[in-house]
């Protein structure tokens, strides 16, 4: 099941107004698949990379939901759960919430560590529509009794594989143990380990399965080189790099890749200091 413009797509006024302004014409694989099966009410096990435009295959489907079918949310509660397995992703799935949700009216929060918990405590008393979370601190807040997850009517998981990784297993299981058993739910992954299957099928009712396989590129006339340096050796023996081998004189670019947004950001600022032009 595809579909081939976001014209086509039965989706309401106010998020196809939104797409136009965004000039979003033709829709991603990933979105073109999941889409239709979610505005259907299907659960969707998703395998895609990131960067495949997976957030908007659910973001727009729930921004219909909301707008179709508005109720109150009671104190504590939300309608919808997505959980993410860093602060940096749940901040740029919320940063998509707004943008695709610009024209419909409904209340969001994040919640993640990090940061102090009063205002998420806040946020969370007078209850919203949409909760973004990372698995820890949203347990946290529920230990506390100031989250009620029994009312989620759309639960979803991004980046499970990274979840996993970062061993956030036992913590998911947990989590889905406060939810409704009726609800619609939505599982995406950039990889379908074993581990991951099996997480799955505790969790989706014969959900219509979507996969969008990554491009594959040769890699040519590619030197890999592993340096094992302490944390603290780490930024000397990279600005060496750069100056023996990327040429950053001549008009050469280097990409250096971060774990985190924030590392990223304070990567480029000290590069920057060092006489390396930098950004992230």
């Amino acid at each position: 099941m595809t579909t081939n413009t976001f014209g086509a797509l039965p989706l309401a006024a106010p998020l196809h107004r939104v797409l136009a302004e965004l000039n979003y014409e033709t829709p991603s694989p990933i979105q073109a698949q999941a889409i239709p099966y979610l505005l259907q009410g299907r659960d969707v096990l998703g395998c895609a990379q990131t960067g495949t435009g997976k957030t908007a295959s659910f973001a727009l489907p729930i921004l219909h939901a909301l707008h179709e079918k508005p109720r109150p949310v009671r104190s504590k509660q939300c309608r919808v759960l997505v959980l993410a397995p860093t602060r940096e992703l749940a901040g740029q799935v919320g940063k998509s919430f707004t943008t695709y949700g610009k024209y419909v009216q409904f209340s969001q929060t994040l919640i993640y560590g990090g940061v102090g918990q009063v205002p998420q405590v806040n946020a969370m008393r007078r209850g919203v529509d949409v909760l973004v979370a990372t698995p820890g601190r949203l347990l946290d807040l529920i230990d506390q009794n100031c989250v009620d997850l029994s009312g989620v009517e759309f639960l979803v998981l991004d980046e499970v594989d990274r979840m996993l990784d970062m061993g956030f297993l036992r913590d998911v299981k947990r989590i889905m143990s406060f939810l409704p058993a009726r609800r619609q739910s939505l599982f995406f992954s950039a990889t379908l380990a074993p581990s991951i299957v099996d997480l799955a099928k505790t969790i989706l009712r014969d959900p219509a399965s979507v996969s969008i396989a990554p491009e594959s590129t040769t890699a040519e006339r590619i030197e890999h080189t592993v340096c094992f340096v302490s944390k603290d050796d780490k930024r000397p023996l990279l600005e060496k790099l750069l100056r023996e081998q990327a040429g950053y004189e001549s008009g050469k670019l280097t990409i250096v890749f971060s774990r985190t947004k924030h590392g990223a950001n304070k990567l480029a600022k000290s590069l920057s200091t060092s006489g390396f032009p930098a950004d992230a």
